[in-house]
């Protein structure tokens, strides 16, 4: 895998918006975060711009996307918000170059369309907190995470919290997962979710729960789900404050144990990554031990590359 150079005082990191909008005051808890860590902080031109659910044309998101894998002097590209749209811009993105680029890549949720490719091009991203995430109060460790998976160092302070067991054992292997619905939706793409052997983040956000049980079911029958070595499940956020009277509801966490049943996969449950209050920042494409008897992961590899020998 190509890893990203760790951020170091005074680097550039570029936020861009690939999928919906969102104002300036959302952003600007997140960049003083980033300011106070030393890193300078601009914007891709359409970062604010609005066209209904999306923030600006496809081609003006990720031509936003593309100037800053492109700019030598941007060492992060970080999202400032998922929504919808990220997997609009494929016509208009040269994957292979971004990949390429080595450079960090962060955010979370519909960005969850973008990790994919990049991942299976070689390089190594952030399952992390976007601009609007951090605009909200949230545990200490929250933001220390993030800021310590930015230096190249763990990300998973002994002070967040543990997953719960589901299945036991320990089980090893590369992250990859994120959102849910996008994991189901790159299926049958040219860069579909590939789990064999790896250890599968799962989460969602705002699903009805017959929608969250059809799409744990099509990772079923296309085999997803029994190929992982392990299964990191977070949190699905509102689902069971989404109640359909006409045919009736599940808790999330019935829909889990119900769909995983016949799995005797290492899996835990209510692991603090994704839409949860709490959220742990992960690189995606690095090896990492899952523990499902203890509910926690531990990283393995470097999550940056070693520049120490450089000229």
């Amino acid at each position: 895998m190509l890893r990203p150079e760790a951020l170091t005082p005074g680097d550039e990191v570029r936020v861009v918006s690939p999928a919906s909008p969102l104002t300036p005051e959302k952003v600007q808890r997140g960049v003083e975060l980033l300011e106070s860590e030393g890193y300078r902080v601009t914007f891709g031109e359409h970062v604010f711009k609005a066209d209904g659910y999306l923030a600006g044309t496809d081609q003006e998101r990720a031509s936003d996307l593309m100037a800053g894998f492109r700019d030598p002097d941007v060492k992060a590209i970080i999202c400032s918000r998922g929504g919808y749209g990220c997997a609009r811009l494929f016509p208009y993105l040269d994957l292979d170059l971004m990949a390429q680029s080595g450079k960090m890549f962060g955010g979370f949720s519909d960005v969850t369309s973008l990790h994919l490719p990049l991942n299976r091009r070689g390089l190594v991203t952030l399952h992390c907190p976007m601009l609007i995430t951090l605009s909200v109060e949230r545990e200490p460790w929250v933001e220390e995470s993030f800021t310590a998976i930015l230096k190249g160092e763990n990300p998973i302070p002994e002070t967040a919290f543990k997953g719960e067991t589901h299945v036991g054992g320990i089980a090893e292997g590369v992250l990859t997962g994120g959102c849910l619905c996008l994991l189901g939706d790159s299926l049958a793409t040219p860069d579909p979710l590939d789990a064999e052997g790896k250890l599968l983040l799962i989460e969602d956000v705002d699903e009805d729960p017959h929608r969250l049980d059809a799409m744990f079911t099509q990772m079923l029958n296309a085999g997803v789900l029994q190929s992982a070595a392990g299964i990191i499940i977070g949190e699905m956020t509102g689902t069971d404050d989404r109640l359909d009277e006409k045919i009736g509801s599940w808790p999330w966490r019935k829909i889990v144990e119900d769909r995983l049943f016949e799995i005797s996969t290492p899996t835990i449950i209510n692991f603090p990554f994704g839409h949860m209050k709490n959220m742990l920042s992960l690189p995606l494409g690095v090896k990492a031990r899952l523990n499902a008897d203890q509910g926690t992961l531990t990283i393995l590899d470097p999550i940056c590359a070693d520049t120490s020998s450089s000229v």
